[in-house]
């Protein structure tokens, strides 16, 4: 029978530093022991986005500090670990090399066995962490910058049917956001404006619904309602708080149509699976969850989505993630490498159109 299994994990891929312990016995559920997570929102704030050269100063000050406070509140010491799980990539280079480097150290100095974890496959296995939910099961993948659709039929083994061509979901609310003068991370202010817009008021465009498949594309959506925020501007000489939610409400609104049309096209080209479930930041948004949650009923699947603190990155899932790599033999050396492009489904061709920033995976 499989041993039980203590790993840290840590993840500092975009803006968010994180430490974790998660603890699993064969037969009962996975416990989080300790999940910390320092966020930067005030460093970048200025700047409107997140600035790599920062970020990556910001997780090399932190990330002994955070993987400290994790072993504190999990009440262990290194030595009562069974390894070390850390994401490796995708991700901003100079943030993954942080925590990467802090791994391969504690490796070295305590002989633990060390596991490279994709960022993706944290999330995607984020629902076997919470709910137990068996292989194989669809899952959707829709965060800051990513967006795919997965068959996840084990911990290394993964099927991409569709994703963005270009911006992600998350990255079109952060740009909506700022064009509208909005605070970031841009998904919870536009989320919260268009809570009191009038969603009929701007029709924005539904892009490559009528195209078959699951790929999909936000950056012609945000190009529109760029128009239309000029249009009322040039007609009232300004922008009025009830232009600005109406404006939120009608994007969001173009956003969960395309994600729920797109997620009924793979549910539909994926018979048999045990579930469907969604992770990454954006999967905070009610609105889209509640689509998502109506599209999984009339497909006769349960829906999955993780806690709202397991959503955003963290590093309970990589710390499990890295443990099931493990029990299926999976080790790293102290050559493991960061990598800042890292596609779950190595068979598939990369996405297209994805711009300045390359092939989203």
């Amino acid at each position: 029978m499989a041993q039980t299994l203590t790993f840290l994990g840590l993840e500092s891929s975009c803006d968010d530093t994180a430490a974790a312990v998660v603890r699993h016995a064969p037969g009962q559920p996975p416990e989080i022991l300790s999940n910390i997570v320092i966020g930067q929102e005030s460093l970048h704030a200025a700047f409107g986005g997140v600035v790599p050269e920062i970020a990556a100063r910001a997780h090399a000050e932190r990330i002994d500090l955070c993987v400290e406070q994790a072993l504190h509140t999990a009440g262990l010491a290194l030595a009562e670990l069974d390894g070390i799980a850390v994401t490796a990539g995708p991700g901003l280079i100079g943030g993954v090399l942080a925590a990467v480097m802090c791994a391969k150290g504690l490796a070295a100095a305590t002989g633990l066995p060390l596991v490279g974890v994709n960022h993706l496959a944290g999330h995607a296995l984020t629902p076997r962490l919470t709910d137990g939910v068996d292989y194989p099961y669809l899952m959707l993948l829709v965060s800051g910058g990513h967006c795919q659709f997965l068959r996840v039929e084990g911990p290394e083994s993964y099927t991409r049917l569709g994703g963005t061509i270009d911006d992600a979901p998350g990255e079109a609310f952060d740009k909506t956001a700022k064009l509208l003068a909005l605070s970031q991370p841009g998904g919870p202010a536009v989320e919260q404006e268009a809570a009191q817009g009038d969603v009929r008021r701007f029709t924005f465009p539904r892009p490559l619904l009528d195209r078959a498949g699951c790929d999909m594309s936000f950056s012609g959506l945000k190009t529109a309602l760029l128009r239309a925020r000029d249009g009322v501007i040039a007609e009232k000489a300004g922008l009025t708080l009830q232009d600005r939610r109406d404006l939120c409400a009608g994007f969001q609104a173009a956003v969960s149509d395309v994600l729920a049309e797109k997620s009924r096209r793979a549910l539909d080209a994926s018979p048999g699976m045990t579930a469907f479930a969604v992770a990454g930041g954006v999967a905070a948004n009610a609105t889209i969850r509640a689509r998502l949650t109506e599209i999984a009923r009339q497909a006769g699947v349960p829906f999955l989505a993780p806690p709202l603190r397991l959503c955003t990155d963290n590093a309970a899932m990589i710390a499990w993630a890295g443990l099931e790599r493990f029990r299926v033999g999976h080790r790293d050396g102290l050559d493991l490498s960061a990598r800042p492009r890292w596609p779950l489904d190595q068979r598939a061709a990369p996405m297209l159109g994805a711009g300045k920033k390359g092939a989203k995976a």
